[in-house]
C-alpha cells in the first residue's frame, strides 16, 4: 500500500525540485571541466516556521533527499514578534532534527521600523537570515513552502496595487542569488499540505498573525478570497495561480524585448568618464510600444540609483509623459534622489547629491 495521496503529492513536488538541483549542479561541474572527482553531495535546506506548509515540505525533503544522494538540512527564523517565539523556534528545530535533517539552525532576527510596514520588514529580515544560513552552511538551495493559495493571494495584492504584469506574475518557482530559492508547492493547495501533516502525525503550529486582520495578507486570505469564491464560484484560487503563470511568461518576454531595445536607445556609454547617469534617445523611445518603453525607463532609473522596491507605476507614468506628452515640463524627481529630465533629444537620468548645508558664522 502506497503513501497517503497528500503525502505522495508533496513528495513528488519535492522530488522534481531536487532533480532540477541535481541537473544544474551536474551542468555546472561539466562546464567547469570537473567530471572525475565525485563532489560532496549538495546540501539543500528547508526554511521551516513550524506551520503545515513548511512542515510538510520538511518531511518530503527528509524522505526524498537521501534517495537522490543529497544532504538535507533545515533552518527556522525567529522574528521575535510574539511572546514565546524563542521557545517555538526551539520546538521547530527539535522537530526538524527528529526528521533526521542535518544541519538544523535557528536564527533570531530583529524587525526594525520601516516605511514599508511590518510584513515587508519581516520578509526582508527573514530572507537576509536565510541567505546568511545558506552561505554559512554551503547550501546549494533553500526550499520554501509557498503554496498555490499563497500565489493567489500575491496576485490579488498586486492587482489591488494597480501593478503591472511583473507583479501579477506572483512568485517564481526559482529565485534569489544563484537561483537559491525553490518553491516546489506552487501547484499544491494549502489543504493538501495540512492533510499530509495529519497523515504523518506531524505536529504543526498555526501562526496567529495569519488570522490577524491587522495584516493585509490575512484580510485577503480570510475575507477577500472567500468573498470572491462565494460570488464567482469555486476555482478562483486556481484561476489566479494560472494568471500568475501566464503573466510571468508575458513579463519574461517583454523584459527580454526591453533589454534589446535599451541597447538601441541608450546614447551614453556605461561606466565611462566618471558618468554614472543614463541617457536615452527620445525619438527612438517614442517609437517603442508603451509596455517595452516603460520597462526601459524603469531599468534606466534603477541604473541611475533609484531603489527598485520604491519605484512604482506612477513614477514611470510621469517619466513616460516626458516622452509622449512633452510640453517643456520640469524634471521628475524619483526615489533615491534620482532625477529624470529632457535635455535636447535625450532623456537623462542622474543621481542628485543632497545639497550641502550653507556655511554658518
Amino acid at each position: 500500500m502506497g503513501p497517503h495521496p497528500a503525502v505522495a503529492a508533496i513528495r513528488l513536488a519535492v522530488r522534481r525540485a531536487l532533480h532540477d538541483v541535481l541537473s544544474e549542479q551536474a551542468a555546472l561541474r561539466e562546464k567547469a571541466g570537473d567530471t572525475t572527482n565525485p563532489p560532496e553531495p549538495p546540501l539543500v535546506l528547508v526554511a521551516c516556521s513550524g506551520g503545515a506548509d513548511s512542515m510538510a515540505l520538511a518531511s518530503a525533503l527528509a524522505f526524498e533527499a537521501p534517495r537522490l544522494g543529497l544532504r538535507a538540512g533545515g533552518v527556522t527564523v525567529d522574528h521575535g514578534l510574539q511572546p514565546g517565539s524563542a521557545d517555538r523556534a526551539r520546538e521547530v528545530t527539535e522537530r526538524l532534527t527528529a526528521l533526521r535533517l542535518k544541519p538544523v539552525e535557528s536564527i533570531a532576527v530583529t524587525i526594525g521600523r520601516t516605511n514599508t510596514g511590518p510584513e515587508a520588514a519581516a520578509r526582508d529580515a527573514r530572507y537576509a537570515a536565510l541567505d546568511e544560513a545558506a552561505d554559512r552552511c554551503g547550501a546549494t538551495a533553500v526550499l520554501l513552502g509557498h503554496t498555490r493559495d499563497d500565489q493567489a493571494e500575491t496576485v490579488l495584492l498586486g492587482l489591488a496595487r494597480g501593478s503591472g504584469t511583473r507583479s501579477l506574475s506572483g512568485m517564481a518557482e526559482v529565485t534569489g542569488p544563484g537561483d537559491r530559492y525553490r518553491r516546489p508547492f506552487l501547484a499544491i493547495d494549502r489543504q493538501t499540505t495540512r492533510r499530509a501533516c495529519l497523515a504523518q502525525s506531524l505536529p504543526v503550529w498555526d501562526d496567529p498573525h495569519n488570522d490577524d486582520p491587522a495584516y493585509t495578507r490575512s484580510r485577503v486570505r480570510h475575507e477577500a478570497l472567500p468573498m470572491l469564491e462565494k460570488a464567482l464560484g469555486k476555482g478562483v484560487v486556481e484561476a489566479l495561480a494560472r494568471t500568475a503563470r501566464l503573466s510571468r511568461d508575458d513579463a519574461d518576454a517583454l523584459d527580454s524585448w526591453a533589454l534589446q531595445a535599451e541597447r538601441s536607445v541608450r546614447t551614453d556609454v556605461p561606466g565611462t568618464d566618471g558618468w554614472d547617469g543614463v541617457e536615452l534617445d527620445t525619438v527612438r523611445l517614442f517609437a517603442l510600444p508603451s509596455a517595452v518603453r516603460r520597462r526601459v525607463l524603469r531599468r534606466a532609473a534603477i541604473a541611475a540609483g533609484a531603489p527598485a522596491g520604491s519605484l512604482f507605476a506612477r513614477h514611470l507614468e510621469e517619466v513616460d509623459r516626458l516622452i509622449t506628452a512633452w510640453r517643456g515640463q520640469r524634471p521628475i524627481n524619483l526615489p533615491g534622489r534620482v532625477e529624470a529630465g529632457r535635455q535636447g533629444g535625450r532623456l537623462v537620468f542622474r543621481h542628485c547629491s543632497p545639497t550641502p548645508p550653507a556655511p554658518t558664522g
